[in-house]
């Protein structure tokens, strides 16, 4: 009856079946992972309709609404958190993903299969460096009284006593440069891991033709690279609402001089609960920053969808 039942229902698939039981296993802990720290703490975002009182709970707190976003909203907080959050990661997509390419194409003509190998353990070492360990070492070039930058200035004779977080001009070329150092490596293992991928025939081809390299990189290259380029902007976009906690928190020491050019939404929302104590509206920037940035994946993804409907994410 069973056989008879496969030949009836050919195409019909089983939910679970045993010879899966491996796969199930070692998707499980990252299954309970989600659960527990992706999906569990969903439930906190009560908080940010509540007057939350940690002594009252969640079900103890005084509903009140959307006040907690009235109030974030009715500040100055607001915009300037919102404004530095997403042009800075604007400047910092265009600037990685420039370089990322560029050194891409760069490594990919060398002939050197060990230099090629050495400098992409050169590019992606900064990845792996956290922002605090970036910080201790930023600050033994900036700091006022032991900082190399002064020292060098009193050596050629001008008084070097500059406190460099308190500067802020010079900060927010200073991001961009510390993002793109620590994250251009990555994209660039990234994209040159496609370039590896095309065939040589189609620039043995170009050669022959007369192309040069860069109408081959024009014309070959970049159009491979496009569905990659295309699914890392997406996801990149959905966290253009997201700052990066560690350069704008540990990096600038918390400087509150250069809170106008360095607070993000992440750094207000850390702030806020920790000095503040304002759970509620700590909750609030937090919910605002979550949906605002799915918002802007799907409709970066649609975008793209109406562009080409191959190189979208869903």
């Amino acid at each position: 009856m069973a056989e008879i039942s496969r030949i009836r229902h050919p195409n019909k698939r089983r939910f679970f079946r045993r010879e899966d039981l491996p796969l199930y296993i070692m998707a499980l802990p990252t299954i309970i992972f989600l659960l527990m720290f992706c999906y569990a703490p969903m439930f906190g975002l009560v908080m940010a309709f509540q007057d939350f009182k940690v002594d009252k709970g969640f079900f103890g707190s005084q509903f009140v609404g959307l006040k907690n976003f009235e109030f974030l909203f009715s500040s100055t907080d607001a915009w300037v958190i919102t404004r530095n959050t997403v042009c800075y990661n604007l400047v910092f997509i265009v600037v990685n993903t420039s370089l990322a390419i560029l050194m891409s194409l760069m490594l990919s003509e060398l002939h050197s299969g060990k230099m090629a190998k050495t400098l992409q353990t050169i590019y992606m070492l900064p990845y792996f460096l956290a922002w605090t360990v970036v910080a201790i070492v930023l600050s033994g070039f900036l700091d006022r009284g032991y900082g190399l930058v002064n020292k060098i200035i009193q050596a050629v004779g001008g008084k070097g006593k500059t406190d460099w977080y308190k500067e802020r001009e010079l900060w927010p070329w200073l991001f961009v440069a510390l993002n793109a150092w620590k994250g251009v490596g990555y994209n660039t293992v990234l994209y040159l891991a496609v370039i590896s991928g095309i065939s040589n025939d189609y620039y043995e081809a170009a050669v022959l033709d007369g192309a040069s390299k860069f109408q081959q990189a024009r014309y070959i290259t970049l159009p491979h690279l496009r569905t990659v380029m295309c699914i890392t902007l997406i996801m990149s976009l959905g966290g253009i609402f997201r700052g990066d906690f560690g350069l704008f928190y540990s990096v600038t020491k918390d400087s509150g001089r250069l809170y106008p050019v360095s607070d993000v939404i992440d750094t207000y929302i850390y702030r806020s609960l920790t000095t503040m104590s304002n759970a509620g509206m700590t909750a609030a920037a937090g919910f605002y920053q979550s949906v605002v940035g799915f918002l802007t994946l799907i409709f970066a993804n649609w975008v793209v969808t109406k562009i080409d409907a191959d190189s979208a994410m869903f």
